[in-house]
């Protein structure tokens, strides 16, 4: 399977590591303006702790926007090596093409 998208932003890691997260649209989704400005690792959650035990406690419920229900919907995220984005000299709005196929087995 092929599919054509469109690099939407490209960010650092967010611990700090040697690589990038792409993020890419699909042209159908950039045609129909399906896409909102989002930030790329979901929405982000304030909540105010009056101690210590109270920040444990809700700890799961500030990380719950990170992952799952938070992320975005439409938007494919790639995560590559510095030197794979170097390589590919990447920008905004760059046409790209996505191949997946699934590996043959040997009935081993």
């Amino acid at each position: 399977m092929k599919k054509e998208y469109v690099v939407k932003s490209i960010d650092s890691a967010p611990d700090g590591a040697p690589y990038v997260v792409v993020s890419l649209s699909s042209l159908k989704d950039l045609k129909e303006g399906n896409t909102a400005q989002q930030p790329p690792f979901g929405t982000p959650k304030v909540m105010g702790f009056s101690n210590m035990n109270d920040m444990m406690k809700d700890l799961n419920k500030m990380m719950s926007g990170l992952g799952g229900a938070g992320m975005q919907s439409g938007i494919t995220q790639l995560k590559l090596e510095m030197h794979e984005y170097k390589e590919m000299n990447l920008s905004v709005g760059d046409k790209v093409f996505l191949e997946l196929s699934k590996a043959e087995s040997l009935g081993v």
